[in-house]
């Protein structure tokens, strides 16, 4: 019943965005007014002229586009003065339509609609995607990650030429102000598991993780945040992790001088990706049942696949460092392992779920 509810309301979508009036406004009042006139027309030559509703219409369509055709049979008198009045108020509205409808092929803004449309088809398959917000230096570093992650992501951009350079990527990317919530959600905010949002000003991305918020309480968001005091209030208004570039970038370069090897070591380890050393987090639910609520060590023993666990969640959110190999794996908890690519390839193929 749900599959054929949710199959009703795509039908409903694709039809309201199939005939979108903000895209074909100026077609449809010319086309509107137009038959309006062919109507009034043909029912006024079948009143005052008795012609047949074929005569009728025949005189209407060629007094309308002033082809000249002979008449269908005299007119009288009334007659005449109706056809007069029928041509000097068609004329224009016959010229607007047929150029409304020429403007309309010839810029090419068919071909944008129709390539918005199937954007949004593709956006409407989503789950469990990433909305990324803003394609600056933050947020084109962020797309790139993703991508390694081979993760499901939509951009949302303002300028024009990196929308079009994400779609010659053949990314899914919705043109427009990232604050608008209709932008938000046509970029499926209720299906995806996460938003970031790398827009320069830090107000904006307060309301964009409002508006998130708002939209999907469950929904995973990551700030960035310029000033100082935006941190906090980033996370008032429902942000998970606030990031402050600036920050991290000089902290980075500093400890790069006090403890050079430390940092290039940690550097070659890659959350995912094409790293030669993966650090993983694995949720409790990705546990398999027979060894939840049991020790790492259980864990351990009957799978032997290289990674060493160094961290550990508790349900309480605090953090353990290099665990206790009797520590209980409970709900709520999370383990974090470190290892090589294949190594991680065979903890997810034993676990036969991807842990990222």
């Amino acid at each position: 019943m749900g599959n054929r509810v949710d199959s009703q309301i795509q039908t409903t979508s694709s039809i309201r965005m199939l005939f979108n009036i903000k895209y074909f406004r100026n077609i449809y009042v010319a086309l509107f007014i137009l038959l309006g006139i062919i109507f009034f027309g043909t029912i006024g030559f079948v009143i005052i002229e008795g012609y047949s509703w074929l005569d009728a219409f025949y005189m209407t369509i060629i007094t309308i586009s002033t082809v000249g055709f002979g008449l269908v049979k005299p007119l009288s008198t009334l007659g005449k003065i109706f056809t007069s009045f029928l041509i000097i108020f068609s004329f224009g509205t016959f010229a607007f339509a047929v150029g409304s409808i020429t403007q309309y092929l010839v810029s090419g803004e068919y071909r944008s609609y129709f390539k918005n449309y199937k954007v949004d088809k593709e956006i409407d398959k989503l789950n469990d995607h990433i909305i990324l917000c803003g394609y600056g230096r933050n947020g084109k570093q962020a797309l790139e990650t993703l991508r390694a992650y081979n993760e499901s992501f939509v951009v949302i951009e303002e300028k024009e030429d990196l929308c079009e350079k994400l779609r010659q990527s053949g990314d899914l990317v919705i043109q427009g102000n990232a604050t608008r919530e209709e932008n938000i959600l046509k970029a499926g905010i209720r299906q995806a598991k996460a938003l970031i949002t790398t827009l320069p000003e830090d107000a904006d991305n307060v309301f964009v993780v409002l508006t998130a918020r708002d939209l999907n309480h469950n929904i995973n968001i990551i700030s960035r945040a310029s000033q100082d005091n935006s941190d906090r209030k980033l996370r008032v208004a429902g942000a998970n992790n606030v990031i402050m570039p600036d920050k991290v970038g000089g902290a980075h370069m500093a400890e790069t001088v006090l403890c050079p090897d430390v940092i290039e070591f940690i550097d070659h380890i890659s959350v995912q990706g094409p790293g030669s050393i993966n650090l993983e987090e694995i949720s409790f639910s990705h546990i398999p049942e027979e060894f939840q609520n049991k020790t790492i060590r259980e864990l351990n023993a009957k799978y032997q696949t290289g990674v060493n666990v160094i961290g550990f969640k508790t349900s309480r959110g605090e953090y353990v460092i290099n665990p206790d190999p009797d520590t209980e794996i409970v709900p709520g908890s999370k383990l974090f392992v470190l290892g090589k690519p294949s190594q991680i390839s065979y903890l997810n193929e034993i676990f036969g779920v991807n842990i990222a």
